[in-house]
């Protein structure tokens, strides 16, 4: 009879203990699962900003978010093993209660429990006030990432052997969050969410693109440029000089491949001012003597390098060439700053339209205007990998320089060419089909 009392008495302290182990590893559970959403939710430079502040937390935070291959491989490593252990009392538990039923009950009761203790109300906790709870959970955190990273680097090597296996192969210093891309899908987001204005998003992506983009996609191509001949008579230059729209124009020689120097109208105006008390004298001036020498650029130059270039030299103009040395266009500090704050004008413009929309719904644009102009207009996505301008893009597709009144329609898009000259197509109608 004692014995069966001291029985009973041991079962029921099991079953206590038990029970209290399960509910101390959902508690854990919960923690695990409510870090790896503050901390992966996380921005980084409102942490960045709360560190500034004095924050130790979010010091901590910002610290573990800078491996978070590392970080996630140890949150999920104490998360899984908690659950499973929670899983496996549970279901000793409850076959010790309902003997062979008991699986079925503890996998109902340990599913409902996980699922709504362990994971949708600290993630739903988590996901509300991110930087906060990310700066909380740190100090608990960074000790657990630090002790379990041995074997999270493990895991990490089996993983991307297996990966490598399948044909996978992985980059160890490839960044999973690339933050370009980051910041360019967030921009995006909050302009379709109507959060960001459309000439503030194509601004922000704009400065972004820089890096990205070559010279050659914006310069001014060399059938445009305006040159000077350096043996044309005095009277002849000085006159074209003082009639052109622009303030730097460049000199060659012989043919216009041959640019050796660049005229710039302040320097000639500063030279002419000097002869003005003697004007029999300006038919003599030495051109030469007045232009700079020229500067010479790669096409492959991105923008971001190229504006950095003109920054140093503290100049505004270059000169395109390809790997071969010819010239292929000009490209200016202008140029650059356009594609960031769109097209800037002055009084001396030409006052042309590049687009100009129809009453029907279709538009007519410059075979010159740009992909990307078009598109950041147009709200288009029309791809500029193999072609620069609307034109360009109609030759590549068509494998061919169509004439007047030809049509083709791809990418959703219907292209009718208006005019053409020699081999150059002017002007197209485009209308979303």
């Amino acid at each position: 009879m004692g014995g069966e009392t001291v029985e009973t008495i041991n079962l029921t302290t099991m079953i206590w203990g038990i029970g209290a182990a399960i509910i101390v590893l959902l508690i854990l559970s919960a923690f695990f699962s409510g870090s790896e959403t503050a901390l992966t939710a996380a921005n980084r430079a409102k942490l960045h900003s709360l560190a500034k502040d004095g924050s130790k937390g979010a010091e901590r935070a910002l610290k573990l978010t800078e491996d978070s291959e590392r970080l996630i491989g140890s949150v999920l490593l104490g998360n899984n093993l908690v659950n499973i252990l929670a899983t496996s009392l549970a279901t000793s538990l409850f076959t010790l209660l309902y003997g062979a039923n008991g699986i079925a009950v503890a996998t109902l009761v340990m599913t409902l429990l996980v699922l709504i203790f362990a994971e949708v109300l600290p993630k739903t906790y988590a996901i509300t006030n991110p930087e906060k709870a990310a700066s909380l959970v740190s100090r608990v955190v960074a000790p657990i990432v630090w002790a379990l990273s041995p074997v999270v680097t493990v895991i990490r090597a089996l993983v991307r052997l297996l990966l490598r296996l399948f044909g996978v192969p992985i980059d160890r210093h490839t960044s999973f969050l690339a933050a370009h891309e980051e910041i360019k899908g967030a921009i995006s987001l909050h302009h379709s969410e109507g959060m960001v204005q459309k000439d503030d998003r194509d601004r922000l992506l704009g400065a972004l693109d820089l890096k990205l983009r070559e010279v050659d996609e914006i310069m001014l191509h060399r059938s445009d440029i305006e040159m000077i001949d350096a043996d044309a008579p005095t009277g002849e230059i000085l006159s074209q000089c003082f009639q052109s729209t622009h303030t730097r124009i460049p000199i060659f020689r012989n043919e216009p491949e041959n640019v050796i120097g660049v005229m710039h109208t302040k320097d000639l105006m500063r030279a002419v001012d000097g002869l003005m008390s003697n004007p029999e004298s300006l038919r003599n001036i030495d051109v030469m003597s007045i232009a700079r020498d020229p500067y010479f650029v790669p096409e492959t130059t991105t923008l971001d390098d190229q504006m950095r270039e003109f920054l140093r030299r503290k100049v505004h103009f270059a000169l395109v060439v390809d790997e071969y040395g010819s010239l292929q266009g000009l490209i200016t500090l202008e140029d650059i700053l356009e594609e960031i704050v769109g097209e800037i004008a002055d009084e001396h413009d030409v006052d042309a339209e590049d687009l100009q929309r129809e009453s029907d719904g279709s538009i007519v644009v410059d075979g010159a205007m740009t992909i990307r102009d078009l598109n950041r207009e147009c709200e288009w996505n029309l791809p500029d990998d193999n072609a620069n301008t609307v034109a360009g893009l109609v030759i590549h597709e068509a494998q061919m320089i169509p004439a007047e009144g030809q049509v083709f329609s791809f990418q959703g898009i219907r292209f009718e060419v208006l005019t053409r000259e020699v081999n150059r197509i002017t002007s197209l109608k485009l209308r979303k089909i």
